[in-house]
């Protein structure tokens, strides 16, 4: 299992990319001291604006389209894969409890648009982290 990212996947890198290209600035990686000894440690963070964003793997966050426990060691993953859907959940709320908006994609999403529902959040918070436009 060390093959296995849990930062800079594929579909992590697109939409970072695709922020980048519009001038958007964030942090990667970021890591929110809240709920815990431990912190939530989120993909993308808009700091300034207290918006996170996640990029779940559809195998390990249970997507509902593509997620699916495999057949061996069947009850093992199906406990795994719920603590992990069940810990998505709590960090949300924890997220929340303290003033951050949170958005969530799964790695199947199309690009453009977990760009463009990432763009609508950020101009909502008045666009602080836009650079070069004056905003």
């Amino acid at each position: 299992m060390r093959g296995n990212r849990s930062r800079d996947t594929a579909p992590e890198i697109a939409i970072r990319s695709a922020l980048h290209r519009l001038g958007l600035r964030f942090r990667k990686d970021f890591l929110i001291r809240a709920g815990g000894p431990r912190g939530i440690r989120t993909d993308i963070a808009f700091t300034r604006l207290r918006l996170a964003i996640f990029v779940d793997g559809c195998f390990w966050h249970g997507c509902p389209i593509h997620g699916r426990v495999p057949r061996a060691n069947h009850d093992y993953w199906r406990a795994k894969l719920g603590r992990n859907s069940e810990r998505d959940a709590r960090n949300n709320e924890t997220l929340e409890a303290v003033g951050w908006s949170v958005l969530r994609f799964w790695e199947h999403d199309p690009v453009d648009e977990a760009v463009a529902t990432i763009v609508r959040g950020v101009r909502r918070g008045e666009g602080r982290c836009l650079t070069g436009s004056g905003r």
